[in-house]
């Protein structure tokens, strides 16, 4: 039997959006920021750790992260936060994602002729 996919593949870069605001918000350890994705979205998304953990070691090796051993709830964890080069980052994301969200629902919604604004590059 196939497995089953939780996420389709426009799902591109979603992950990284949502590690860069959560890990703004709060600094986290890896498997506390899956279970934070699944929470935060509602449950409407969820990206195991064989995706978040490359993604946040890529992010660190990048410098959008910074990574701290620490002790939480008395295990010793790597603990992920958001550098200033990494809230850059976020805002650069978010914006083009805000742009991407709002075109496709023009198409969804029949478009809009009349309020045409320059393609996403």
């Amino acid at each position: 039997m196939a497995k089953r996919r939780t996420n389709p593949d426009y799902l591109n870069g979603v992950p990284e959006l949502l590690v860069l605001r959560l890990l703004e918000q709060r600094p986290m350890y890896g498997y506390e920021l899956v279970q934070e994705i699944v929470r935060s979205t509602g449950e409407r998304l969820e990206f195991g750790e064989g995706c978040i953990y490359p993604l946040l070691h890529r992010l660190e090796s990048e410098g959008t992260l910074t990574a701290k051993r620490q002790q939480v709830g008395g295990r010793e964890r790597v603990v992920y936060r958001v550098t200033r080069k990494g809230k850059g980052k976020l805002a650069e994301a978010a914006a083009q994602w805000m742009r991407v969200a709002e075109a496709v629902t023009l198409v969804l919604h029949g478009g809009n002729n009349e309020q045409r604004q320059p393609a996403i590059a």
